[in-house]
């Protein structure tokens, strides 16, 4: 009787040991997606946040270089 608990113990483990191996690997996994997520997010975020910084620095380059050319003495 006891030769037969032990092939069922041990497959009961292995079944455990295999169970907690998935679980484990999902978490890993869902842990990558978020990154990726949040990378894939951030990106273009950041592109058009550096682009519109360089259009208001072109703006106000503009606009101090028209203030200039206004308040200029004529010739």
């Amino acid at each position: 009787m006891e030769n037969q608990t032990l092939p069922q113990t041990n497959q009961a483990v292995n079944n455990l040991m295999e169970t907690v191996g998935k679980v484990a690997q999902q978490q890993v996994d869902m842990i990558t997606n978020g990154v990726k997520s949040a990378t894939a997010s951030v990106e273009p975020l950041s592109k058009m946040s550096i682009e519109m910084t360089v259009n208001v620095i072109n703006t106000v380059n503009q606009v101090l270089q028209n203030l200039s050319a206004a308040l200029a003495p004529k010739k």
